[in-house]
Protein backbone atom coordinates (compact mmCIF):
# COMPACT_ATOMS: atom_id res chain seq x y z
CA UNK A 1 0.00 0.00 0.00
CA UNK A 2 1.14 3.36 -0.51
CA UNK A 3 1.07 6.60 0.86
CA UNK A 4 -0.93 9.60 -1.15
CA UNK A 5 -1.13 13.39 1.71
CA UNK A 6 -2.72 15.90 0.45
CA UNK A 7 -2.72 19.62 2.09
CA UNK A 8 -6.29 21.74 2.98
CA UNK A 9 -9.83 20.35 2.47
CA UNK A 10 -8.67 16.45 1.84
CA UNK A 11 -6.53 15.01 4.68
CA UNK A 12 -3.50 11.88 4.35
CA UNK A 13 -4.79 9.18 3.25
CA UNK A 14 -3.97 5.61 1.88
CA UNK A 15 -4.81 4.05 -1.74
CA UNK A 16 -4.49 0.26 -2.72
CA UNK A 17 -2.81 -0.19 -6.21
CA UNK A 18 -4.84 0.10 -8.93
CA UNK A 19 -4.79 -3.19 -10.73
CA UNK A 20 -5.43 -6.66 -9.98
CA UNK A 21 -7.25 -8.08 -7.37
CA UNK A 22 -7.02 -7.57 -3.85
CA UNK A 23 -6.96 -9.86 -0.76
CA UNK A 24 -9.69 -9.49 1.53
CA UNK A 25 -6.88 -8.11 4.24
CA UNK A 26 -5.95 -5.64 1.98
CA UNK A 27 -9.53 -4.50 1.80
CA UNK A 28 -10.42 -5.19 5.46
CA UNK A 29 -7.32 -2.57 5.85
CA UNK A 30 -8.49 -0.20 2.93
CA UNK A 31 -12.07 0.46 5.07
CA UNK A 32 -9.62 1.76 7.79
CA UNK A 33 -7.24 3.48 5.62
CA UNK A 34 -10.35 5.80 3.40
CA UNK A 35 -12.76 6.51 6.13
CA UNK A 36 -12.01 10.57 6.73
CA UNK A 37 -10.66 11.83 9.59
CA UNK A 38 -12.89 14.91 9.46
CA UNK A 39 -16.92 14.09 7.93
CA UNK A 40 -17.48 16.15 4.99
CA UNK A 41 -19.58 19.15 5.62
CA UNK A 42 -22.01 19.10 3.83
CA UNK A 43 -23.40 17.16 0.44
CA UNK A 44 -21.21 16.98 -2.52
CA UNK A 45 -21.23 20.19 -4.72
CA UNK A 46 -24.35 19.10 -7.38
CA UNK A 47 -22.88 21.26 -9.55
CA UNK A 48 -19.59 19.02 -10.35
CA UNK A 49 -21.49 16.05 -11.93
CA UNK A 50 -24.28 18.06 -13.50
CA UNK A 51 -22.06 18.77 -16.96
CA UNK A 52 -21.59 14.53 -17.07
CA UNK A 53 -25.26 14.15 -16.07
CA UNK A 54 -26.66 16.65 -19.32
CA UNK A 55 -24.44 14.99 -21.58
CA UNK A 56 -25.85 11.74 -20.41
CA UNK A 57 -29.58 13.32 -21.12
CA UNK A 58 -28.75 13.12 -24.93
CA UNK A 59 -29.35 9.79 -24.90
CA UNK A 60 -32.70 10.25 -24.06
CA UNK A 61 -33.75 13.21 -25.97
CA UNK A 62 -32.40 10.67 -28.86
CA UNK A 63 -34.81 7.84 -27.85
CA UNK A 64 -37.80 10.44 -27.73
CA UNK A 65 -36.93 11.87 -30.77
CA UNK A 66 -36.61 8.81 -32.88
CA UNK A 67 -39.65 7.23 -31.46
CA UNK A 68 -41.81 10.49 -32.79
CA UNK A 69 -39.61 10.59 -35.42
CA UNK A 70 -41.90 9.23 -38.22
CA UNK A 71 -45.16 10.11 -36.96
CA UNK A 72 -45.95 13.39 -38.35
CA UNK A 73 -44.17 12.86 -42.08
CA UNK A 74 -45.26 9.42 -42.31
CA UNK A 75 -47.92 9.40 -44.98
CA UNK A 76 -44.85 11.73 -46.90
CA UNK A 77 -42.25 8.62 -46.29
CA UNK A 78 -45.19 6.29 -47.78
CA UNK A 79 -45.97 8.59 -50.75
CA UNK A 80 -42.13 8.49 -51.98
CA UNK A 81 -41.32 4.93 -50.72
CA UNK A 82 -44.46 3.79 -52.42
CA UNK A 83 -46.24 1.81 -49.43
CA UNK A 84 -48.78 4.85 -48.50
CA UNK A 85 -52.04 3.21 -47.51
CA UNK A 86 -50.42 -0.12 -46.94
CA UNK A 87 -50.94 -0.25 -42.80
CA UNK A 88 -48.97 -3.39 -42.35
CA UNK A 89 -46.31 -1.46 -43.83
CA UNK A 90 -46.45 1.85 -42.07
CA UNK A 91 -46.50 -0.05 -38.70
CA UNK A 92 -44.02 -2.22 -39.70
CA UNK A 93 -41.90 1.36 -40.12
CA UNK A 94 -43.04 3.14 -36.95
CA UNK A 95 -42.47 -0.01 -34.74
CA UNK A 96 -39.54 -2.08 -36.19
CA UNK A 97 -36.95 -0.02 -33.86
CA UNK A 98 -39.20 -1.92 -30.92
CA UNK A 99 -38.00 -5.09 -31.86
CA UNK A 100 -34.60 -3.91 -32.31
CA UNK A 101 -34.67 -1.88 -28.80
CA UNK A 102 -35.19 -5.64 -27.32
CA UNK A 103 -31.86 -6.85 -28.94
CA UNK A 104 -29.59 -3.96 -28.13
CA UNK A 105 -31.66 -3.81 -24.38
CA UNK A 106 -30.70 -7.50 -24.01
CA UNK A 107 -26.76 -7.40 -24.59
CA UNK A 108 -26.33 -3.89 -22.96
CA UNK A 109 -25.68 -5.53 -19.31
CA UNK A 110 -22.47 -7.23 -20.87
CA UNK A 111 -21.08 -4.25 -22.90
CA UNK A 112 -21.54 -2.15 -19.80
CA UNK A 113 -19.92 -4.22 -17.95
CA UNK A 114 -16.88 -4.96 -20.38
CA UNK A 115 -15.87 -2.15 -21.39
CA UNK A 116 -17.82 0.89 -18.97
CA UNK A 117 -20.34 3.31 -18.75
CA UNK A 118 -18.93 5.78 -21.47
CA UNK A 119 -17.73 3.35 -23.86
CA UNK A 120 -21.38 1.70 -24.11
CA UNK A 121 -22.65 5.32 -24.68
CA UNK A 122 -20.30 5.58 -27.83
CA UNK A 123 -21.07 2.10 -28.40
CA UNK A 124 -24.59 2.78 -28.68
CA UNK A 125 -24.19 5.83 -31.10
CA UNK A 126 -22.42 3.92 -34.27
CA UNK A 127 -26.03 2.45 -34.87
CA UNK A 128 -28.21 5.42 -33.87
CA UNK A 129 -25.86 7.56 -36.57
CA UNK A 130 -25.47 4.50 -38.55
CA UNK A 131 -29.47 3.91 -39.18
CA UNK A 132 -30.54 7.33 -39.17
CA UNK A 133 -28.48 8.04 -42.24
CA UNK A 134 -29.26 4.77 -44.24
CA UNK A 135 -33.09 6.08 -43.59
CA UNK A 136 -32.37 9.54 -44.76
CA UNK A 137 -30.55 8.24 -47.99
CA UNK A 138 -33.25 5.45 -48.47
CA UNK A 139 -35.02 4.74 -52.03
CA UNK A 140 -37.08 2.19 -50.80
CA UNK A 141 -39.04 0.91 -48.07
CA UNK A 142 -36.73 -2.18 -47.33
CA UNK A 143 -33.65 0.27 -46.45
CA UNK A 144 -36.21 2.79 -44.37
CA UNK A 145 -37.21 0.04 -42.71
CA UNK A 146 -33.78 -1.59 -41.86
CA UNK A 147 -32.38 2.01 -41.20
CA UNK A 148 -34.95 2.04 -38.16
CA UNK A 149 -33.69 -1.65 -37.02
CA UNK A 150 -30.27 -0.44 -36.68
CA UNK A 151 -31.41 2.80 -34.76
CA UNK A 152 -33.41 0.53 -32.35
CA UNK A 153 -30.01 -1.48 -31.42
CA UNK A 154 -28.90 1.91 -30.11
CA UNK A 155 -31.83 2.92 -28.56
CA UNK A 156 -32.20 -0.41 -26.57
CA UNK A 157 -28.30 -0.19 -26.04
CA UNK A 158 -28.27 3.07 -24.64
CA UNK A 159 -31.42 3.01 -22.17
CA UNK A 160 -30.29 1.49 -19.53
CA UNK A 161 -26.45 2.80 -19.54
CA UNK A 162 -28.14 5.99 -19.47
CA UNK A 163 -30.14 5.23 -16.39
CA UNK A 164 -27.12 3.54 -14.78
CA UNK A 165 -24.53 6.32 -15.53
CA UNK A 166 -26.40 8.75 -13.98
CA UNK A 167 -27.92 6.60 -10.79
CA UNK A 168 -23.83 6.14 -10.52
CA UNK A 169 -22.48 9.37 -10.87
CA UNK A 170 -25.37 11.68 -9.06
CA UNK A 171 -24.75 12.66 -5.40
CA UNK A 172 -27.48 11.16 -3.21
CA UNK A 173 -28.99 14.35 -2.24
CA UNK A 174 -29.90 15.62 -6.34
CA UNK A 175 -30.62 11.74 -7.50
CA UNK A 176 -33.78 11.72 -7.77
CA UNK A 177 -33.57 14.90 -9.67
CA UNK A 178 -31.29 14.25 -12.02
CA UNK A 179 -32.67 10.54 -12.66
CA UNK A 180 -36.13 12.57 -13.67
CA UNK A 181 -34.10 14.91 -16.15
CA UNK A 182 -33.97 11.58 -18.53
CA UNK A 183 -37.88 11.91 -18.83
CA UNK A 184 -37.75 15.41 -19.36
CA UNK A 185 -35.13 15.32 -21.95
CA UNK A 186 -36.81 12.52 -23.43
CA UNK A 187 -40.32 14.56 -23.78
CA UNK A 188 -37.78 17.38 -25.24
CA UNK A 189 -36.68 14.51 -28.15
CA UNK A 190 -40.84 13.74 -28.76
CA UNK A 191 -41.35 17.77 -29.07
CA UNK A 192 -38.32 18.41 -31.09
CA UNK A 193 -39.30 15.42 -33.24
CA UNK A 194 -42.91 17.02 -33.84
CA UNK A 195 -41.46 20.24 -34.78
CA UNK A 196 -38.86 18.72 -36.75
CA UNK A 197 -41.44 17.24 -39.04
CA UNK A 198 -44.08 20.12 -39.40
CA UNK A 199 -42.41 21.79 -42.72
CA UNK A 200 -42.87 17.86 -44.08
CA UNK A 201 -46.58 18.91 -46.02
CA UNK A 202 -44.70 21.87 -47.46
CA UNK A 203 -41.23 20.59 -48.24
CA UNK A 204 -40.96 18.21 -50.88
CA UNK A 205 -38.91 15.33 -49.15
CA UNK A 206 -38.12 16.97 -46.13
CA UNK A 207 -38.84 14.19 -43.78
CA UNK A 208 -35.03 13.26 -44.69
CA UNK A 209 -33.93 16.11 -43.27
CA UNK A 210 -35.65 14.47 -40.26
CA UNK A 211 -33.71 11.71 -40.14
CA UNK A 212 -30.38 13.69 -40.55
CA UNK A 213 -31.10 16.48 -37.77
CA UNK A 214 -30.88 13.52 -35.07
CA UNK A 215 -27.12 12.67 -36.34
CA UNK A 216 -26.44 16.00 -34.93
CA UNK A 217 -27.12 14.91 -31.00
CA UNK A 218 -26.12 11.37 -31.61
CA UNK A 219 -22.41 13.02 -32.64
CA UNK A 220 -22.15 15.23 -29.85
CA UNK A 221 -23.44 12.14 -27.23
CA UNK A 222 -20.45 10.45 -29.03
CA UNK A 223 -18.02 13.11 -28.86
CA UNK A 224 -19.10 14.41 -25.39
CA UNK A 225 -18.55 10.98 -23.46
CA UNK A 226 -14.95 11.30 -24.38
CA UNK A 227 -14.84 14.70 -21.86
CA UNK A 228 -17.18 13.02 -19.03
CA UNK A 229 -16.04 11.13 -16.56
CA UNK A 230 -16.57 6.99 -16.10
CA UNK A 231 -18.65 5.81 -13.34
CA UNK A 232 -16.41 5.49 -10.12
CA UNK A 233 -18.20 2.40 -9.20
CA UNK A 234 -17.42 0.49 -12.61
CA UNK A 235 -13.73 1.76 -12.08
CA UNK A 236 -13.79 0.47 -8.87
CA UNK A 237 -15.49 -3.04 -9.77
CA UNK A 238 -12.71 -3.35 -12.26
CA UNK A 239 -10.02 -2.42 -9.14
CA UNK A 240 -9.06 0.06 -10.84
CA UNK A 241 -9.28 2.23 -7.74
CA UNK A 242 -6.98 5.35 -8.30
CA UNK A 243 -8.93 5.85 -11.28
CA UNK A 244 -12.06 5.36 -9.35
CA UNK A 245 -10.67 8.45 -6.76
CA UNK A 246 -10.05 10.59 -9.37
CA UNK A 247 -13.14 10.39 -11.00
CA UNK A 248 -14.90 10.99 -7.61
CA UNK A 249 -12.95 14.14 -6.90
CA UNK A 250 -14.55 15.16 -10.68
CA UNK A 251 -17.56 14.59 -9.77
CA UNK A 252 -18.20 15.19 -6.17
CA UNK A 253 -15.22 16.90 -4.97
CA UNK A 254 -11.94 16.21 -3.54
CA UNK A 255 -13.57 16.01 0.30
CA UNK A 256 -15.89 13.64 -0.45
CA UNK A 257 -13.16 11.15 -2.43
CA UNK A 258 -12.18 9.42 0.72
CA UNK A 259 -15.82 8.34 2.56
CA UNK A 260 -17.01 7.29 -0.79
CA UNK A 261 -14.17 4.92 -1.73
CA UNK A 262 -14.75 3.91 2.45
CA UNK A 263 -18.74 3.08 1.62
CA UNK A 264 -17.73 1.31 -2.12
CA UNK A 265 -15.21 -0.77 -0.14
CA UNK A 266 -18.34 -1.78 2.21
CA UNK A 267 -20.29 -2.76 0.43
CA UNK A 268 -18.15 -5.18 -1.43
CA UNK A 269 -17.20 -6.68 1.15
CA UNK A 270 -21.29 -7.20 2.40
CA UNK A 271 -21.92 -9.50 -0.62
CA UNK A 272 -18.31 -11.20 -1.17
CA UNK A 273 -18.42 -13.91 -2.93
CA UNK A 274 -20.85 -13.16 -5.28
CA UNK A 275 -20.57 -13.20 -9.15
CA UNK A 276 -21.29 -10.84 -11.84
CA UNK A 277 -22.28 -13.15 -14.67
CA UNK A 278 -25.94 -13.52 -15.85
CA UNK A 279 -26.48 -16.64 -13.51
CA UNK A 280 -26.08 -14.06 -10.56
CA UNK A 281 -29.76 -13.21 -11.37
CA UNK A 282 -31.22 -15.77 -9.77
CA UNK A 283 -28.97 -16.28 -6.74
CA UNK A 284 -31.11 -16.31 -3.75
CA UNK A 285 -29.92 -12.73 -2.35
CA UNK A 286 -30.73 -10.72 -5.71
CA UNK A 287 -33.51 -12.87 -7.75
CA UNK A 288 -36.29 -10.77 -5.61
CA UNK A 289 -34.86 -7.40 -6.42
CA UNK A 290 -34.78 -8.47 -10.21
CA UNK A 291 -38.22 -9.69 -10.09
CA UNK A 292 -39.17 -6.63 -8.08
CA UNK A 293 -37.59 -4.47 -11.02
CA UNK A 294 -39.12 -6.29 -14.17
CA UNK A 295 -42.63 -6.18 -12.16
CA UNK A 296 -42.36 -2.27 -12.28
CA UNK A 297 -41.49 -2.22 -15.66
CA UNK A 298 -44.46 -4.85 -16.45
CA UNK A 299 -46.81 -2.41 -14.98
CA UNK A 300 -46.04 0.26 -16.46
CA UNK A 301 -46.51 -0.74 -19.70
CA UNK A 302 -49.32 -2.90 -19.19
CA UNK A 303 -51.04 0.14 -17.13
CA UNK A 304 -52.03 1.37 -20.82
CA UNK A 305 -49.82 4.60 -21.58
CA UNK A 306 -49.36 3.30 -25.03
CA UNK A 307 -52.93 2.76 -26.01
CA UNK A 308 -53.99 6.05 -24.36
CA UNK A 309 -51.00 7.69 -26.65
CA UNK A 310 -52.15 5.75 -29.52
CA UNK A 311 -55.87 6.59 -29.21
CA UNK A 312 -55.52 10.14 -28.20
CA UNK A 313 -55.94 11.42 -31.30
CA UNK A 314 -59.32 9.99 -31.56
CA UNK A 315 -60.41 11.03 -27.99
CA UNK A 316 -59.34 14.56 -29.31
CA UNK A 317 -61.82 14.61 -31.74
CA UNK A 318 -64.28 13.36 -30.43
CA UNK A 319 -64.12 16.47 -28.55
CA UNK A 320 -63.98 18.63 -31.20
CA UNK A 321 -60.06 19.21 -31.54
CA UNK A 322 -59.47 18.14 -35.24
CA UNK A 323 -55.86 18.93 -35.71
CA UNK A 324 -53.88 15.93 -35.10
CA UNK A 325 -50.37 18.40 -34.10
CA UNK A 326 -52.75 20.46 -31.49
CA UNK A 327 -53.60 16.98 -30.13
CA UNK A 328 -49.69 16.29 -30.02
CA UNK A 329 -48.50 19.46 -28.85
CA UNK A 330 -51.18 19.46 -25.84
CA UNK A 331 -50.32 15.86 -24.63
CA UNK A 332 -46.83 16.55 -25.18
CA UNK A 333 -47.25 19.70 -22.52
CA UNK A 334 -48.62 17.97 -20.11
CA UNK A 335 -46.24 15.33 -20.07
CA UNK A 336 -43.18 17.97 -19.96
CA UNK A 337 -45.21 19.67 -17.00
CA UNK A 338 -45.46 16.60 -14.92
CA UNK A 339 -42.11 15.13 -15.08
CA UNK A 340 -40.93 18.70 -14.45
CA UNK A 341 -42.77 18.85 -11.92
CA UNK A 342 -41.91 14.85 -10.59
CA UNK A 343 -38.07 16.31 -10.94
CA UNK A 344 -38.81 19.03 -8.18
CA UNK A 345 -40.32 16.32 -5.74
CA UNK A 346 -38.51 13.27 -6.41
CA UNK A 347 -35.84 14.07 -3.89
CA UNK A 348 -38.91 15.93 -1.93
CA UNK A 349 -41.51 12.86 -1.67
CA UNK A 350 -39.49 10.22 -2.38
CA UNK A 351 -39.68 7.83 -5.51
CA UNK A 352 -42.34 5.33 -3.74
CA UNK A 353 -44.81 7.74 -2.73
CA UNK A 354 -44.63 9.24 -6.03
CA UNK A 355 -45.39 5.35 -7.81
CA UNK A 356 -48.28 5.32 -5.41
CA UNK A 357 -49.89 8.29 -6.07
CA UNK A 358 -49.35 8.22 -9.60
CA UNK A 359 -50.91 4.65 -10.64
CA UNK A 360 -53.73 5.28 -7.70
CA UNK A 361 -54.03 8.46 -10.27
CA UNK A 362 -53.99 6.42 -13.23
CA UNK A 363 -56.71 4.63 -11.69
CA UNK A 364 -58.48 7.43 -11.18
CA UNK A 365 -58.33 8.62 -14.89
CA UNK A 366 -58.87 4.95 -16.37
CA UNK A 367 -62.39 5.07 -14.04
CA UNK A 368 -63.12 7.85 -15.80
CA UNK A 369 -62.69 6.64 -19.30
CA UNK A 370 -64.63 3.60 -18.13
CA UNK A 371 -67.64 5.92 -17.17
CA UNK A 372 -67.77 7.91 -20.52
CA UNK A 373 -67.93 4.23 -22.14
CA UNK A 374 -70.35 2.55 -20.21
CA UNK A 375 -72.89 4.83 -18.69
CA UNK A 376 -75.36 5.85 -21.13
CA UNK A 377 -76.32 8.95 -19.15
CA UNK A 378 -72.85 10.97 -20.02
CA UNK A 379 -72.91 10.11 -23.55
CA UNK A 380 -73.60 13.99 -24.17
CA UNK A 381 -69.93 14.89 -22.04
CA UNK A 382 -68.29 11.83 -23.38
CA UNK A 383 -65.78 14.19 -25.48
CA UNK A 384 -64.81 16.33 -22.76
CA UNK A 385 -64.78 13.61 -20.15
CA UNK A 386 -62.81 11.64 -22.41
CA UNK A 387 -60.33 14.60 -23.06
CA UNK A 388 -60.11 15.50 -19.28
CA UNK A 389 -59.32 11.61 -18.73
CA UNK A 390 -56.72 11.04 -20.99
CA UNK A 391 -54.85 14.24 -19.81
CA UNK A 392 -54.98 13.48 -16.22
CA UNK A 393 -53.71 9.93 -16.97
CA UNK A 394 -50.90 11.45 -19.02
CA UNK A 395 -50.41 14.09 -16.04
CA UNK A 396 -50.40 11.27 -13.37
CA UNK A 397 -48.23 8.70 -15.56
CA UNK A 398 -45.34 11.73 -16.16
CA UNK A 399 -46.01 12.30 -12.50
CA UNK A 400 -44.45 8.79 -11.03
CA UNK A 401 -44.80 5.78 -13.30
CA UNK A 402 -42.37 7.35 -16.10
CA UNK A 403 -39.81 8.28 -15.00
CA UNK A 404 -39.42 6.46 -11.25
CA UNK A 405 -38.75 2.82 -12.57
CA UNK A 406 -35.96 4.15 -14.56
CA UNK A 407 -34.16 5.81 -11.38
CA UNK A 408 -35.14 3.46 -8.92
CA UNK A 409 -33.97 0.40 -10.38
CA UNK A 410 -30.62 1.47 -10.92
CA UNK A 411 -30.49 2.29 -7.30
CA UNK A 412 -32.23 -1.18 -5.61
CA UNK A 413 -29.97 -3.43 -8.06
CA UNK A 414 -26.18 -4.04 -6.09
CA UNK A 415 -23.03 -3.12 -8.09
CA UNK A 416 -23.11 -6.56 -8.79
CA UNK A 417 -25.91 -7.09 -10.90
CA UNK A 418 -26.61 -3.69 -11.52
CA UNK A 419 -25.72 -3.40 -15.65
CA UNK A 420 -27.14 -7.05 -16.08
CA UNK A 421 -30.48 -6.43 -13.98
CA UNK A 422 -31.51 -3.37 -16.21
CA UNK A 423 -31.11 -5.35 -19.37
CA UNK A 424 -33.84 -7.85 -17.78
CA UNK A 425 -35.99 -5.21 -16.64
CA UNK A 426 -35.55 -2.99 -19.60
CA UNK A 427 -36.02 -5.98 -21.70
CA UNK A 428 -39.62 -7.14 -20.45
CA UNK A 429 -40.46 -2.97 -20.60
CA UNK A 430 -39.87 -3.99 -24.81
CA UNK A 431 -41.52 -7.01 -24.63
CA UNK A 432 -44.46 -5.60 -22.67
CA UNK A 433 -44.66 -2.43 -25.01
CA UNK A 434 -44.56 -4.89 -28.10
CA UNK A 435 -47.38 -6.50 -26.78
CA UNK A 436 -49.64 -3.53 -25.73
CA UNK A 437 -49.05 -1.76 -29.30
CA UNK A 438 -49.65 -5.25 -30.91
CA UNK A 439 -52.96 -5.90 -29.31
CA UNK A 440 -54.36 -2.78 -28.63
CA UNK A 441 -56.66 -2.24 -31.04
CA UNK A 442 -57.61 -5.64 -31.73
CA UNK A 443 -58.78 -5.78 -27.84
CA UNK A 444 -60.69 -2.33 -28.07
CA UNK A 445 -62.91 -4.30 -31.84
CA UNK A 446 -63.09 -7.03 -29.97
CA UNK A 447 -63.65 -6.76 -26.03
CA UNK A 448 -64.99 -3.00 -26.23
CA UNK A 449 -63.51 0.23 -24.27
CA UNK A 450 -65.25 -0.01 -21.20
CA UNK A 451 -63.64 -3.65 -20.49
CA UNK A 452 -60.32 -3.04 -21.85
CA UNK A 453 -60.28 0.14 -19.64
CA UNK A 454 -61.14 -1.41 -16.66
CA UNK A 455 -57.95 -4.01 -17.00
CA UNK A 456 -55.88 -1.18 -17.43
CA UNK A 457 -57.53 0.67 -13.91
CA UNK A 458 -57.27 -2.65 -12.33
CA UNK A 459 -53.63 -3.37 -13.55
CA UNK A 460 -52.94 0.47 -12.35
CA UNK A 461 -54.27 -0.14 -8.84
CA UNK A 462 -52.74 -3.59 -8.72
CA UNK A 463 -49.68 -1.47 -9.45
CA UNK A 464 -50.31 0.88 -6.44
CA UNK A 465 -50.36 -1.94 -4.06
CA UNK A 466 -47.31 -3.47 -5.35
CA UNK A 467 -44.87 -1.00 -4.72
CA UNK A 468 -46.91 -0.14 -1.34
CA UNK A 469 -46.02 -3.84 -0.45
CA UNK A 470 -42.52 -4.60 -2.16
CA UNK A 471 -40.39 -1.36 -2.66
CA UNK A 472 -38.23 0.11 -0.64
CA UNK A 473 -38.21 3.94 -0.07
CA UNK A 474 -34.54 5.08 -1.44
CA UNK A 475 -34.93 9.08 -1.01
CA UNK A 476 -31.56 10.61 0.60
CA UNK A 477 -29.88 6.93 1.11
CA UNK A 478 -26.75 6.32 -0.90
CA UNK A 479 -26.46 3.12 -3.52
CA UNK A 480 -24.03 1.43 -0.96
CA UNK A 481 -26.86 2.11 2.19
CA UNK A 482 -29.89 1.11 0.08
CA UNK A 483 -27.89 -2.40 -0.98
CA UNK A 484 -27.25 -3.02 2.31
CA UNK A 485 -30.78 -2.62 3.63
CA UNK A 486 -31.47 -4.63 0.65
CA UNK A 487 -29.14 -7.58 1.47
CA UNK A 488 -30.19 -7.76 4.63
CA UNK A 489 -33.61 -8.05 4.56
CA UNK A 490 -33.30 -10.73 1.74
Amino acid sequence: MTLRTTMGDTAAYKRLPSRGRHSDIDRDNAVAAYEPAVAATGPPQWQLSLPHVATATLASVLFGYHMGVVNVPLQYIGRDLLFAGNAIVQGLVVSVTLASAFLGCAISGTIADSFGRRRAFQISCVPMIIGAIISAISTHVGAMIFGRFIVGLGLGLSGPVTAMYVSEISPTAVRGTYGSLLQIATCVGIFAALVAGLPAPTVPGWWRACFWISTVPACLLALGMEFCAESPRWLFKQSEWYEAEQELERLWGPSHVKGAMADLIRAEQSHNGGGTSWRALIDPRYIRVVAIGAALFAFQQFAGINAVFYFSSTVFRAAGMTSDVAASVSVGAVNLLASCLAAYLMDRLGRRSLLIVSFTGMAFAMAMQVLVAVVPALSSMRGSMALVGTLVYVFMFALGAGPVPALLLPEIFPDRIRAKGMAVAMCVHWVANFLVGLMFLHLLETLGAGILYTFFTMVCLAAALFVKKNVLETKGRSLEEIESLLLDNL
